[in-house]
C-alpha cells in the first residue's frame, strides 16, 4: 500500500507502446512465477509453518540466503564473493544463537 503512489506512475511511464511486442517467453515466465512462486509456494509454506510451529520454521527462513547461494555456485557456476558469504555465516550465527537461546 505504501509503494503503490510511487510504483503506480512508474509503472505507466515505463509500460511498453504494445503488449504485442512483449514476447510470448515473457507471459509464460510471468504466469510460472505467479502460479507456482506465489500460489503453490505459500500453500506449501504455511502448511510447513502449522506443522512446524511458526517460530521453528520462521527461523529457517533465515537460512535461505545460505542455500541460494549453495545452488547458485553449484547449479548455475555464480561467483559467490567473500562479502556474500560473510553475509550467509552471520545470518546462519544468528539462527543458531536463537534457537539455542530460545530454550
Amino acid at each position: 500500500r505504501l509503494a503503490l503512489p510511487v510504483l503506480l506512475p512508474l509503472m505507466v511511464a515505463m509500460r511498453p507502446s504494445s503488449f504485442t511486442a512483449v514476447a510470448a517467453s515473457a507471459w509464460w515466465a510471468l504466469g510460472y512465477v505467479a502460479v507456482f512462486s506465489m500460489l503453490v509456494g505459500f500453500l506449501f509454506w504455511y502448511r510447513g509453518l502449522a506443522q512446524g510451529g511458526i517460530a521453528a520454521v520462521g527461523q529457517l527462513q533465515l537460512l535461505q540466503p545460505f542455500f541460494g547461494l549453495a545452488l547458485a555456485a553449484l547449479l548455475l557456476h555464480e561467483t559467490v564473493s567473500a562479502g556474500m558469504l560473510l553475509v550467509t555465516v552471520a545470518a546462519v550465527i544468528c539462527v543458531a544463537g536463537a534457537r539455542r537461546f530460545s530454550r
